[in-house]
């Protein structure tokens, strides 16, 4: 393991005593995951996204949302709405951004920000004419009295970096860590930008990313970061991961939009409102219809149906 890390010639990584932990990009896609050392045994995970070059009318013929969803996915994303996607590790977060990326116009320049190359849009230049994508390198050596290590390029560096480029888009793969202060930064110089990160539902993914946004230093407080938070990001899409038994006893993964929240400035002590536009019942994997923002019916211009929307919220059905 050692050796592919240090061999690899997309971007090599040390694993060693000193470094014991593993995050390496494999060819076709994968991604592995290793600890030794510090763990009774080696662990070593690799990852395989099934789901590369996806439209979100794929999702919905795979049940992970109703077309009205995603009719309202994709209006948002015409508009330029600034998205969040969360949920818990293994729920398709990264499949739902590759989606919702696939509904941008082919000529707008896309900067991708990812610890390990996942989303791949730099590789499909018949849906994207230019992607420039980033990603990060760990460093090696000892850490440095500001706690970096040498060669060290990280996702808040290469968000940084990227605002000399003319991105029309920003989609980080993950935030979960400071980088988050940049990413509201980026979504506040321009509309459309995206990310994902981990969060236990659709309100705690606000938490999670003001939790973040202040390791950005002290200068960041939590008041600050809901402010800036609520001002920048307009939708959190929240998608949920099930088990489930077959009859032959063996199980498979249940992936679905659960919630699409509007995100506004609130006057409340939290300092934000939230508006479940769709949200799945309890026991139930469609998000039905809920309540549209006065601001959000402009985006029937851009193929949202705004009739069907009204219609299904009255009578209740998918």
């Amino acid at each position: 393991m050692s050796f592919l890390a240090s061999r690899s010639e997309v971007n090599a990584r040390p694993f060693s005593e000193a470094q014991p932990s593993l995050h390496l990009r494999l060819d076709g896609g994968y991604r592995l995951a290793a600890t030794a050392w510090v763990t009774p045994r080696p662990a070593v995970v690799i990852r395989r996204h099934r789901l590369m070059q996806v439209h979100l009318s794929d999702l919905v013929a795979r049940g992970a949302l109703s077309g009205l969803a995603a009719s309202f996915l994709s209006a948002a994303v015409a508009a330029r709405q600034s998205i969040i996607v969360a949920g818990i590790q293994g729920a398709g977060k990264t499949t739902m951004m590759r989606a919702l990326a696939a509904e941008l116009p082919k000529d707008v320049v896309i900067g991708t920000f990812e610890t390990e190359y996942e989303l791949h849009l730099h590789e499909f230049p018949d849906q994207h004419d230019v992607v420039f994508a980033w990603e990060s390198r760990p460093g090696s050596g000892e850490r440095h009295a500001d706690g970096r290590m040498s060669g060290e390029y990280s996702i808040m560096e290469q968000l940084n970096d990227s605002f000399r480029y003319a991105l029309g888009v920003q989609l980080v793969g993950e935030v979960r860590g400071p980088e988050a202060w940049p990413m509201l930064k980026a979504m506040e110089s321009g509309p459309g930008s995206m990310c994902t990160t981990h969060a236990t539902d659709a309100e705690g993914t606000i938490g999670k990313l003001v939790t973040c946004a202040m390791e950005a230093g002290s200068h960041v407080t939590s008041d600050l970061a809901v402010r800036k938070l609520a001002q920048v990001v307009d939708l959190i899409v929240y998608l949920r991961v099930e088990s489930i038994t077959q009859p032959d006893g063996s199980s498979r993964k249940a992936r679905w939009v659960s919630e699409i929240v509007h995100v506004t400035p609130g006057e409340s002590e939290k300092g934000y409102a939230l508006t479940h536009v769709f949200r799945a019942a309890p026991g139930t994997r469609i998000a039905m219809p809920g309540t549209l923002p006065d601001t959000l019916r402009g985006l029937a211009g851009h193929g949202f149906d705004l009739a069907g929307f009204y219609a299904q919220a009255q009578g209740g059905r998918p």
